[in-house]
């Protein structure tokens, strides 16, 4: 998987919502040079439509159709949230989220992203792998066998 920055990754990392934990992951885009600051409010309401959370502890919030004039270049940042978070909408269903990547992609490339993503996530030893990842470094170097 390209687009990997070590700017883009932080480790033991807490939010107490499902938003902030995307206002998070969102800022490291802006901050980083990828999107504009309008993206994160995409990210958000892209969550409203259609929640972010994938299954086996991942969550991969990225923008809607409107919030692609935001982006500026194609980047991943991913937050890991040892404690959790938890992105259900309904109390009584806990769907806690222990990774987190923010997607941001020129050209529909988001697409490859997310779909890299999830089969990467799709088994629940890689996803404990990022879990328990213990350096930036690591982190990319796991996400790096994913093609």
């Amino acid at each position: 998987m390209d687009n990997l920055d070590v700017n883009l990754i932080k480790l033991d990392q807490s939010a107490k919502t499902k938003e902030e934990a995307i206002k998070q992951c969102g800022q490291l885009l802006v901050d980083n040079g990828y999107v504009e600051e309008g993206y994160v409010d995409s990210m958000l309401a892209r969550n409203k439509d259609v929640s972010v959370y994938m299954g086996n502890f991942i969550a991969i919030p990225h923008g809607t159709e409107s919030g692609k004039k935001f982006i500026k270049k194609t980047g991943i940042s991913i937050i890991q949230y040892p404690m959790g978070v938890d992105f259900s909408d309904d109390p009584s269903e806990e769907k806690l989220v222990t990774v987190e990547f923010g997607i941001a992609g020129l050209n529909g490339e988001h697409l490859e992203i997310l779909s890299q993503i999830a089969l990467f996530c799709s088994d629940i030893r890689n996803v404990e792998k990022l879990a328990d990842a213990q350096n930036s470094e690591e982190v990319i170097n796991l996400l790096k066998e994913v093609d």
